[in-house]
């Protein structure tokens, strides 16, 4: 195939206004205080993203479907039922007093993009090659229910559909029952997509301090996380002697700090973190009998992650034993570090240069669904700038005329794709 590409840059051109206008519908559901959202996956405010999503799925021509684990899809078919699929989305769930661009801008610019192709085809009287999907992943934050990106790993086959729905949050609510209450337990089978795009948001600060408005993710890095409970004895604060505590707080604050220690043995490469910590019975007055830790080890380095995991596995130990009391391992949900689709990436370079902007190489250290999905198809995740680096919390803002922009560059990659099929995405000279 040769480096130039079918479509004009803007072939298929977006409605930024539209666009913006749909932001700002999905932003109600979950809003809170100075920006902030919380839409915790199948809560009741991510049944009613959901459900704006579906009716806005109908109003243009796509066919709403949902699977078992509600992951929630748009299809809209332009060229068939055996021809190639291209599916393109995110998710709409946030973390807890969250930003309201991660994920959220993935889904509404895969829906803005797609459309926006389907318009152009029509006005040319151009056959699509490929049909399209715009999909919404369930529980890709891991917030509510553990592991993340839940619902794209059982729908790549990493994770049994009996296993994820019996998931357990804090109140013992399963993700099948949460299902069910928001009305998205779907029995709709959706097929393994013959690639997958994801635009996002960057969340780190690389694209703004370079001066640039576009990257493509390259590689991801590999998690490692591990539920850990330290197990002591729950006693009075006040009568009973320090040399006779079992306190499992106190081990638990020894792994903590000897994880910062461990990500500064290995400089760069190595990125630790105790994000949440369940204490009991989380009185004041008394000596914590129980300390759950969720520790994340990542790093892009599948060695890293190896050696920084037997690090764990020595630290919890010796943790336990320095404070008196016992240990367990409760989960472990390990994702491996690797390479996202050298086609999609070149795709994504040729069309954003005639755009007039360079692709920015990076790295994924947070997860995104389009991880999941390289195991089983081409994929690759887009992203645009960050204002301040700022993700998972409420000042997460990415400008409007950066959401546009990587949409725009999203539309005509998945142009090209419509014009000439898969074949967009080999390599120049490689004969197809």
């Amino acid at each position: 195939m040769p480096d130039e590409i079918t479509a004009a840059p803007g072939a298929a051109p977006i409605d930024a206004a539209r666009l913006q206008g749909m932001m700002e519908e999905v932003s109600a559901f979950g809003r809170g205080e100075g920006g902030a959202l919380t839409r915790l996956t199948l809560s009741r405010e991510d049944g009613a993203a959901r459900d704006w999503l579906s009716a806005w799925f109908r109003r243009n021509g796509f066919v709403p479907l949902v699977d078992a684990i509600g992951n929630q899809f748009g299809r809209l078919d332009l060229a068939g039922p055996n021809a190639p699929v291209v599916m393109v989305g995110s998710h709409l769930d946030s973390q807890p007093n969250g930003g309201r661009f991660d994920g959220a801008l993935g889904v509404v610019s895969a829906a803005e993009a797609v459309l926006a192709v389907a318009e152009s085809l029509r006005r040319e009287g151009t056959l699509s090659a490929c049909n399209f999907v715009v999909v919404n992943w369930t529980n890709e934050e891991g917030a509510r229910f553990q592991p993340s990106l839940l619902g794209s790993s059982v729908f790549t086959g990493a994770a049994a559909l009996d296993w994820a729905l019996a998931r357990r949050d804090g109140d013992g609510i399963t993700v099948g029952e949460a299902l069910a209450g928001i009305g998205y337990a779907g029995t709709d089978t959706v097929a393994v997509p013959d690639a997958f795009i994801e635009l996002h948001i960057e969340g780190s600060p690389v694209l703004e301090r370079t001066g640039q408005r576009f990257g493509a993710f390259t590689r991801f890095w590999g998690a490692t996380k591990y539920r850990v409970a330290f197990l002591g004895r729950q006693a009075h604060t006040g009568p009973t002697p320090m040399a006779e505590r079992e306190d499992a707080l106190l081990a638990a604050a020894y792994l903590i700090a000897g994880l910062k220690d461990l990500a500064g043995r290995h400089g760069l490469d190595l990125h630790t973190s105790v994000g949440r910590i369940e204490v009991y019975p989380n009185s004041p007055n008394t000596v914590p009998g129980e300390a759950v830790l969720f520790v994340e080890l990542r790093s892009g380095s599948q060695a890293v992650l190896d050696a920084a995991e037997a690090a764990l596995k020595r630290m919890m130990a010796e943790a336990a034993e320095r404070a008196g009391v016992g240990h367990e391992v409760r989960a472990v949900d390990l994702r491996r570090a690797g390479e996202m689709d050298a086609g999609l990436v070149r795709l994504a370079g040729r069309i954003a240069a005639r755009h007039g902007a360079d692709t920015v190489p990076l790295d994924t250290i947070g997860g995104h669904d389009a991880v999941s999905l390289a195991a089983v198809c081409p994929a690759v995740v887009l992203a645009v700038p960050s204002v301040g680096g700022v993700i998972h919390h409420p000042s997460e803002f990415t400008k409007p005329e950066d959401q546009a922009f990587g949409t725009q560059v999203l539309a005509d990659m998945l142009h090209v794709i419509a014009l000439d099929g898969l074949a967009a995405l080999a390599a120049p000279g490689d004969g197809q």
